[in-house]
């Protein structure tokens, strides 16, 4: 089924060329921020992939209140906006307060909804006011059918520039499952659609005061989405993982991305020819 191409500072979502967006979870400070974009830039380049780098300014949705948040709003979009004018990249962070959106679509390309606040109508609706591109992810309490709700919140504020992104469904106790399925029912609802292949193996919470994770387990479900047909492959990716401020254990090492990337663009194009055929 075909998509509606959604343009998002020059990288256009839902065409021909499978999306990468990927980055630290969190500003770590500037320097890193930087370093880790222009080392993106650069792998993204090499491997042809249009890049959104990502990076959260503030992490308000933690395991614990002694976990690190980050920067702030704004120290964290000044990061965000000198990253986007030295590096050369399109820029996502995620909101979590309606009073943010106005705020970040000034410096951003994309905005973010974080999963864990997909039902927020307040802050979809002042999100998709601004007319910034809108990532909505599907909650982890939610059917994928279920996001057609959350669509229709833009929708109604009159955006359209919206990705729908899969980050796995609550399965028990400190555990994900990813069902491919919700990649094709979530496509149909007209939108480009992106596979979250680091949070999907986030065990949330399972780390006592933060979460745990399977990162050996990123690979094979990215080749898996990629696979089942997505525009776009979200991932976060650090040089360090294990030093990582959030989300390390989830987090892919910025070494080893390359590689990957190799091998899901060739899986994407195989994808791509068998649906031209049918």
């Amino acid at each position: 089924m075909s998509v509606a191409e959604v343009n998002a500072g020059g990288v256009v979502f839902g065409g021909p060329a499978l999306v990468l967006i990927a980055g630290p979870c969190v500003i770590e400070s500037e320097e890193s921020c930087l370093r880790h974009a222009t080392r993106l830039r650069e792998i993204a380049l090499k491997a042809g992939y249009p890049l959104v780098f990502k990076c959260s300014f503030d992490k308000a949705n933690r395991t614990s209140h002694k976990s690190f948040r980050g920067p702030g709003l704004d120290k964290g979009l000044r990061i965000l906006e000198k990253v986007k004018r030295e590096a050369g990249v399109a820029v996502l962070t995620d909101i979590h307060e309606p009073f943010q959106a106005r705020a970040a679509a000034a410096v951003v390309d994309v905005i973010q909804i974080p999963a864990l606040l997909s039902r927020q109508t307040d802050l979809i609706h002042e999100a998709a006011l601004t007319g910034c591109a809108l990532n909505l992810k599907k909650g982890q309490f939610l059917a994928p059918w279920d996001m057609r709700a959350v669509v229709e919140k833009a929708e109604a504020a009159g955006n359209r520039r919206v990705i729908v992104t899969e980050r796995g469904a609550s399965f028990g106790y400190n555990n994900l499952v990813s069902d491919m399925r919700s990649l094709a029912i979530m496509r149909g609802f007209g939108y480009p659609v992106v596979f979250d292949a680091t949070h999907s193996v986030q065990l949330p919470g399972a780390g006592g005061e933060r979460s745990g994770g399977q990162r050996e387990f990123v690979a094979p479900l990215a080749r898996a989405a990629v696979a089942t047909g997505v525009d776009g492959v979200f991932m976060e990716v650090h040089e360090d993982p294990d030093n990582a401020l959030s989300d390390g254990p989830n987090s892919y090492p910025l070494a080893l991305l390359p590689a990957l990337l190799d091998d899901l663009k060739r899986i994407h194009e195989i994808a791509r020819e068998i649906t031209d055929r049918s």
